[in-house]
């Protein structure tokens, strides 16, 4: 059954190398389609992988291998809310050693240009929370930082 509301990546013939990857790597993932371009196109030839359909954390993806003339931008990320220190280190690491990079505030690039911000649902709970005080520290304690440091962000609402 299609979704009603699928998110779409473009990607430079990469569509699968990126959803396997995105299927090892997150929970609750997974590539559940490869459809072939029945023609071909500006930039591949029939029976190349034109659309890969997969999921991210339950979300219902598709992945377009259109060409090289709309790369990815930070205008768009994945969101993922991590437990604990391990799976933000696990999925921070992930992404990061397989040819991705870091960026500021827990946000990461993946070796295909998509955003992720690998975000501990502490840090979260503290910026948001009712005590200012304390989510302003833990908000200062977050813009120092390239990947989440959770024993951080505890010690920062702390005081």
């Amino acid at each position: 059954m299609i979704a009603k509301n699928t998110i779409c990546l473009w990607f430079d013939g990469t569509a699968l190398d990126a959803a396997e990857f995105y299927a090892k790597t997150f929970p609750d993932s997974a590539v559940t389609a490869v459809h072939a371009a029945p023609g071909d196109y500006p930039d591949g030839e029939a029976g190349d992988p034109i659309t890969v359909e997969f999921t991210v954390c339950g979300v219902p993806c598709i992945g377009l291998n259109g060409g090289p003339q709309f790369p990815h931008t930070e205008a768009f990320s994945f969101q993922i809310a991590t437990d604990d220190q391990a799976e933000t280190d696990r999925l921070w690491n992930a992404i990061v050693d397989n040819g991705g990079r870091e960026s500021d505030c827990g946000w990461c690039k993946d070796r295909w240009g998509v955003n992720w911000q690998i975000t501990p649902r502490v840090l979260t709970e503290a910026y948001t929370s009712s005590d200012r005080a304390a989510a302003q520290r833990a908000f200062a304690a977050m813009m120092t930082m390239r990947k989440i440091d959770v024993a951080a962000i505890e010690a920062a609402v702390r005081g």
